[in-house]
C-alpha cells in the first residue's frame, strides 16, 4: 500500500487544504483529475505520472512511488491577473515546508522551481481557468541520484540525495499543505482588503 493512501494522509491533515483527498496509483497527469466544480482545497496525489509536465512543456518523469506529485484546486477571489503571483506563493510553501520537515536549505526560485545549493528539488506548474487554479506541484523524494533525469535546464537532486535518508511523503504532504494555506491566506486577504 503506498504511503499516500488516504489511511495515511488524512490523519496528518491540520487545515482545509487537502479536503477531500484522493490517491491513484497512476494516471497520466494529476492536474486533469480535478473537476472544476470541486471545493476548494480538493487534492489528488500519485505515485506515477505518466504525462507529467514541468514550465514550457517540458517533461517530468519519476520513478513510481520515489517522488510527491499532487494537484491542488484552489478559486481565489484576487483577480485573474494577479494569480501567477500563486507560483511564488506555493514555491515558498514548499520551500519551507521542506526546510521545516528535512532540515536542507531549499529556497524558491523565480518563477516556479524550488532549490538546494542551485539544484531543482522541486516545481510547480499552475493552470488557471475561469474562477479556478489547479497547482501542480512535484517534489524529488526518494530518487537516488541514478534515477533523477540527466538532461534538465537546472541540475536536478532529491532529499535523499541530500541528506542521505528516505523520507515518508505523508508527513511532507499534510505539511506543504498547510503551509501553502497558511500564504495563500496571506496572499488573498493583501488583495481583497484594498
Amino acid at each position: 500500500m503506498s504511503d499516500l493512501s488516504p489511511g495515511s494522509v488524512e490523519p496528518l491533515l491540520q487545515g482545509r487544504l487537502g479536503r477531500p483527498y484522493r490517491f491513484v496509483e497512476e494516471c497520466a497527469s494529476t492536474q486533469r483529475l480535478l473537476d472544476p466544480d470541486e471545493a476548494e482545497g480538493a487534492t489528488v496525489a500519485t505515485d506515477l505520472q505518466t504525462q507529467g509536465r514541468g514550465r514550457l512543456g517540458r517533461r517530468w518523469e519519476t520513478p513510481a512511488g520515489r517522488a510527491l506529485l499532487f494537484s491542488v484546486l484552489l478559486h481565489p477571489q484576487p483577480p485573474m491577473a494577479l494569480w501567477p503571483e500563486l507560483s511564488l506563493v506555493a514555491g515558498g510553501a514548499v520551500a519551507a515546508a521542506l526546510r521545516e520537515q528535512t532540515g536542507v536549505e531549499a529556497e524558491l526560485s523565480h518563477p516556479n522551481d524550488v532549490l538546494i545549493a542551485g539544484r531543482k528539488v522541486a516545481g510547480i506548474l499552475p493552470e488557471a481557468t475561469v474562477g479556478r487554479v489547479v497547482l501542480g506541484i512535484g517534489v524529488n523524494v526518494n530518487q537516488t541520484g541514478e534515477e533523477l533525469p540527466a538532461e534538465t535546464p537546472k541540475p536536478p537532486t532529491s532529499l535523499w540525495a541530500e541528506t542521505g535518508r528516505e523520507w515518508p511523503r505523508a508527513p511532507l504532504l499534510a505539511a506543504i499543505l498547510l503551509e501553502l494555506e497558511r500564504r495563500y491566506g496571506e496572499w488573498q486577504r493583501l488583495h481583497t482588503n484594498r
